[in-house]
């Protein structure tokens, strides 16, 4: 081939093909191929499945990471539900109503459940009485529930095994087994039992609580229960707006109790923001939102019944009367001389009856030729019983004659064959050493000594304490329901026992005196007790011996020694004036004031006198109380009598 046909050829194959210019294939070649000058096959659609493979990895670990982030999700949202979700958890009812025994029955007085109150001993929790049981079919309180919260005129006596209510003319009386029993005169019975005892525990059937008392009462089951209602008046109630839970305390995590529907009423006890403490109509107290609750409002609740009335001698005149502290037979004798030297007066009670002893028997003084003198005068005679200064003086000699049904009843008896016989007008009672544990046995025996003065005549007058809470078992709002007349002594603020000197009876004792009795007592029937004495105290620094020997008691907190003397107006001056010492008024307590040394020691007195009687007398006329009354006679200044006079009658 000439040169021509060569240029020819190689033109035409460039025309055709093109010179082949091969680009390097990083991942067709690797070094080995590249080294041994040959050339790695590729095959067709390689470069396609790359790009799947790197699909499919990067979706695997986008699966992986939503995966992941579902679970943590999970995770927070079970944590957040554990801790803020609706618990489901049930509450053990027989635990929750506090229910041990088979025959043990819940008991929900007035929105309230009545739990056991030892349970913070476990002990004791074993041995204290069910509130509640079920005898043959009929359900049964246990008496202490039934006095404490149900009706407190039902009173139960152990130690005779009799069940009283004390109505204006008479006892109910009904004894352990039996479905028959007394109102007053009148032989009654029932179709059931009516007391049931188990050792000295007393369970009183339900329907008989009911015929002496205003309640209304239902049983559930699951568990048994009796719901009852014996306060009536205001309460404010709810509508539940749609199907809830009450729950045992206020939170979503507390156990439910129950269900409660749509449209159901609830008493609404309290308000705790978000959550309300609810009563519902079948006897759980419990917890629903407040946001759930409709229509809150107030209403008010009654019921028919009669209550008993217990009708009272009042006098028409203010009341102006003085003890007469009477010792000894002799004493009565001088009673045309101690009216003569007083003015205004129109009672006088004189201290003729007392315990004699631990069965209820009764040593007087009654005489009725003073009775007599006294009415020439225009007096009314209130003789005074008391449980101190006689056979017996002391809390446990008290309970004992107290906690027996026939002691009472014989004392009763006693006093009152005495004051007929002799022409006395009424009954001043004073008993003060009552314990707590003798407060139902005590108030008892007042109901049932109001009854036998109320079918005699007789005005009932009972002494007290200024109120505090040490003394809430003489129970003076009952004693103003069943006596005629409530006398707070407002006197013995310090006494000879006190571990400090002070007054006898400052004006604000009085005044707090006043103003608590009539919390539970109408003006009508309080009348306010001032003292004719005072007492002179004698006080030294206390040696370190005296010390040592009270250390941990009540004592060893006061560093001086005190002793006292009690002194009548007249004496009390005379001992100031002795001293050589000026009084000087003291706008605190409002009574004249005097101390000076002597013996090693100081004297201090807080002198009742006309000055401090008159403070008294105005509080007393400005409550408007029924009257006045004097410890004692003989210990005043004759001039008092004026001023008395000036505000009262």
């Amino acid at each position: 081939m000439d040169e021509r046909e060569r240029k020819g050829a190689r033109g035409k194959r460039s025309k055709t093909a093109g010179p082949q210019k091969q680009r390097p294939d990083r991942y067709a070649h690797g070094p080995s191929d590249r080294g041994s000058g040959r050339r790695r096959a590729v095959r067709p659609g390689s470069g396609k499945r790359s790009s799947r493979a790197r699909r499919r990895r990067r979706n695997a670990v986008i699966r992986w990471l939503i995966f992941i982030i579902l679970i943590l999700a999970a995770a927070g949202g079970f944590l957040i539900w554990h801790r803020y979700g609706a618990s489901n958890e049930r509450a053990d009812r027989e635990q929750y109503y506090g229910l041990d025994q088979e025959d043990e029955i819940a008991v929900v007085v007035n929105n309230e459940v009545v739990r056991d109150e030892a349970d913070s001993s476990a002990e004791e929790s074993e041995t204290s009485p069910a509130p509640g049981k079920v005898y043959d079919g009929q359900y049964y309180i246990e008496y202490s529930v039934v006095r404490d919260r149900i009706n407190s005129r039902f009173y139960w006596d152990p130690n005779e095994n009799i069940l009283l209510y004390t109505l204006p003319e008479g006892n109910v009386a009904v004894e352990v087994g039996s479905n028959e029993y007394t109102d007053v005169a009148e032989k009654k019975s029932a179709d059931y039992t009516i007391l049931k005892t188990e050792g000295s525990t007393a369970y009183i059937a339900l329907p008989f609580i009911q015929e002496y008392t205003n309640m209304d009462y239902e049983v559930y089951d699951d568990p048994v229960r009796a719901v009852i209602t014996s306060e009536w008046g205001e309460i404010q109630t709810a509508e539940i707006k749609r199907d809830t839970e009450v729950r045992y305390q206020g939170g979503v995590k507390s156990p439910i109790l129950t269900e409660i529907k749509k449209g159901s009423k609830v008493t609404v006890l309290e308000d705790e923001n978000d959550w309300m403490k609810v009563g519902t109509e079948d006897g759980f107290i419990g917890y629903v939102r407040t946001r759930l609750l409709n229509d809150i409002h107030e209403e008010t609740t009654s019921r028919e019944f009669d209550e008993p009335v217990y009708t009272n001698i009042s006098k028409d005149y203010t009341i102006n009367m003085a003890w007469h502290n009477v010792s000894n037979s002799d004493a009565n004798g001088y009673i045309l001389q101690t009216i003569a030297e007083t003015k205004g007066l129109t009672t006088i009670a004189p201290t003729w009856f007392s315990l004699a002893d631990t069965e209820g028997n009764v040593t007087s003084l009654a005489d009725a030729d003073y009775v007599n003198y006294a009415h020439q005068s225009n007096l009314e005679v209130w003789a005074v019983l008391r449980d101190f200064h006689g056979g017996i003086n002391s809390y446990d000699e008290t309970y004992e004659v107290l906690s027996y049904t026939s002691k009472r009843t014989r004392v009763i008896n006693q006093v009152v064959a005495e004051a007929i016989e002799n022409g006395i007008d009424g009954i001043n009672l004073d008993f003060e050493l009552v314990s707590a544990a003798c407060g139902e046995h005590y108030i008892q025996f007042v109901r049932e000594l109001s009854v036998r003065c109320r079918q005699n005549g007789l005005v009932l007058s009972v002494d007290n304490y200024v109120p505090q809470p040490y003394n809430e078992h003489y129970d003076i709002e009952e004693q103003g329901n069943v006596a005629d007349y409530v006398v707070i002594m407002g006197y013995d603020e310090h006494t000879d026992g006190s571990y400090e000197a002070g007054s006898v009876a400052s004006i604000g004792y009085l005044e707090n005196g006043i103003t608590d009795a009539l919390k539970s007592v109408s003006a009508d029937k309080l009348i306010a007790g001032v003292p004719f004495f005072t007492r002179l105290w004698f006080e030294t620094p206390k040696t370190e011996d005296e010390l040592a020997q009270e250390a941990g008691t009540e004592a060893a907190s006061y560093p001086n020694k005190v002793t006292s003397s009690a002194y009548g107006m007249d004496e009390a001056a005379r001992v100031v004036e002795d001293a050589g010492v000026q009084a000087q008024w003291d706008s605190e307590t409002k009574q004249n004031y005097a101390q000076w040394e002597a013996d090693g020691g100081t004297y201090k007195i807080w002198l009742e006198d006309n000055q401090s009687l008159e403070e008294k007398l105005k509080v007393i006329k400005s409550n408007d109380l029924a009257g006045v009354a004097e410890w004692s006679l003989g210990m005043e200044n004759s001039s008092v009598w004026d001023l008395i006079l000036q505000y009262v009658n």
